[in-house]
């Protein structure tokens, strides 16, 4: 019996067309929570850029890839970069080649610089502006993500410096590089534990390269229809895209509602 949802934000809940929350979606949602079933958030977004799930109400958060994870206010899990990977990093960009990156700390979110790249990917999730600060002002500070705007062709050249991090990506122009061992099925296992679920009672949902994890942890793995076809071969049920109710697909799907 489906106990818990857990689901990403962009791609998944989100319109990439109209950036909200379709309709449908929020009421398939609050039916499912009305009957008991905990519905909770897992995405690599700071919790200061969840902007765009309305007045929907949920039992806790995964945030920044399993990173950092919360209840209301009581945070229950966290772990950040390794500091000497945060200097390794810093000291990439100012020996090797320039990399923008956002640096993601618990309390806000700040860029070295600016590109083409993520000035589009700001646009595309509506981000509000970040301060810009100086890269070598985080190599003594708790920094939980790393978001480096680069192409993947380049990711194998940058990663071998960071030998305690990884790095998924669930847009073409950055990656989120996080400490190894953290995704967001590491943060579902935290959750559980602190619910008192098992995997059988889990589902997941998502769309991105970074969801692979929590689809594959779940007892139940979904992929929505917009979603690459590795995202769709590492879950149980490919559902609709998200402008085509694919959330209340899966879950009439399996009787959840």
């Amino acid at each position: 019996m489906i106990k818990a949802i857990f689901l990403d934000i962009d791609g998944t809940m989100v319109s990439f067309k109209t950036h909200r929350v379709p309709e449908n979606t929020k009421a398939v949602l609050r039916e499912a929570r009305s009957k008991g079933v905990k519905i909770f958030v897992a995405t690599g977004r700071h919790r200061s850029d969840i902007n765009n799930l309305d007045d929907l109400e949920f039992d806790g958060y995964i945030t920044l890839n399993g990173g950092y994870c919360f209840v209301g206010d009581e945070v229950i899990f966290k772990k950040h970069i390794p500091r000497e990977d945060v200097a390794a990093f810093i000291r990439y960009g100012e020996e090797v080649e320039p990399v923008p990156c956002f640096f993601v700390e618990a309390d806000r979110v700040s860029a070295d610089m600016e590109n083409e790249y993520m000035a589009n990917m700001m646009k595309l999730v509506k981000f509000e502006p970040r301060p810009i600060v100086p890269a070598r002002e985080f190599i003594n500070r708790e920094v939980f993500q790393l978001t480096a705007f680069f192409p993947p062709e380049r990711e194998d050249k940058i990663m071998k410096h960071l030998p305690g991090c990884t790095a998924t990506r669930w847009y073409p122009t950055f990656t989120d590089i996080v400490a190894r061992g953290i995704d967001k099925s590491a943060g579902m296992e935290r959750t559980g534990a602190y619910f008192g679920l098992n995997t059988g009672e889990m589902m997941a949902i998502g769309d991105g390269g970074n969801d692979i994890s929590m689809i594959k942890y779940a007892g139940t793995g979904v992929a929505m229809g917009n979603s690459n076809e590795d995202v769709k071969l590492a879950a149980d049920y490919v559902t609709a895209s998200v402008d085509d109710d694919g959330v209340g697909n899966a879950l009439r799907h399996f009787g959840v509602v």
